[in-house]
């Protein structure tokens, strides 16, 4: 479904990513571990066409989408909830959402309603701005302002930082579920024991480069991986 292939990614003389490849299936949850300065948020931004890639290919469905601007990714079916959230802060909750829904990918009362069945808080907060919001609920919205362009495959970039650990495991529950539902996830993420609990497959990112790549059961037995990420 998504194909990187030797994707380099520079800022200015700064090799950010050193030629990885990636290959992610319909239906999975990949997750993406690493330091802090791996290239992970690279990695995404890279895929959304927020950053060009110096040399390789980035395909969906077989076309090069790192030719194309950001919002025509967006088109093709590629969403991030970036890292940060990013919500609009003076804009209301409905607000937010209906900004994710530019794209025009099917009908929007019925994607505004799958968010608030994921996100029931989010339907009881509709006319409240986002900056006001906790920063769990804001990292729903962020999610579901990414769920409103019907994406095909959706990029999540730290979904838990900074939350409590039980809105972690909601967050954590909900993209589950949407998996469950059909969505293709690559997930960026931190906490790298629960990422791959939660993930079919993983990558481990080092300095730019891909270090490790399996299953994700078997990336947890790692001796390597436990050490450096998991604190065994």
């Amino acid at each position: 479904m998504l194909k990187l292939e030797a994707v380099r990614t520079r800022y200015g003389p700064i090799e950010a990513l050193r030629g990885i490849d990636l290959t992610i299936s319909k239906g999975e949850i990949v997750s993406l571990i690493g330091s802090n300065g791996a290239g992970k948020s690279t990695c995404l931004m890279t895929i959304s066409g927020v950053l060009k890639p110096s040399s390789g290919r980035i395909e969906l469905h077989g076309e090069d989408i790192a030719v194309l601007p950001p919002h025509r990714i967006v088109e093709r079916g590629v969403s991030q909830a970036p890292e940060g959230r990013r919500i609009f802060p003076r804009l209301t909750v409905k607000e937010n959402l209906e900004m994710g829904a530019f794209p025009g990918r099917g009908s929007f009362p019925e994607q505004i309603e799958n968010v608030f069945r994921l996100f029931p808080i989010l339907k009881e907060r509709s006319r409240q701005y986002g900056g006001t919001l906790s920063g769990g609920e804001q990292q729903m919205l962020a999610i579901g302002r990414a769920l409103m362009a019907r994406p095909e495959i959706l990029l999540l970039d730290e979904p838990s930082l900074g939350l409590a650990p039980i809105m972690v495991s909601r967050i954590f529950r909900t993209i589950e579920e949407i998996n469950r539902e059909g969505m293709t996830v690559l997930l960026v993420e931190q906490n790298a024991r629960a990422a791959l609990r939660l993930s079919h497959r993983g990558y481990v990112l080092e300095s730019g480069a891909i270090t490790l790549q399996g299953s994700s059961e078997a990336l947890l037995g790692n001796e390597k991986v436990k050490q450096a990420y998991l604190g065994e």
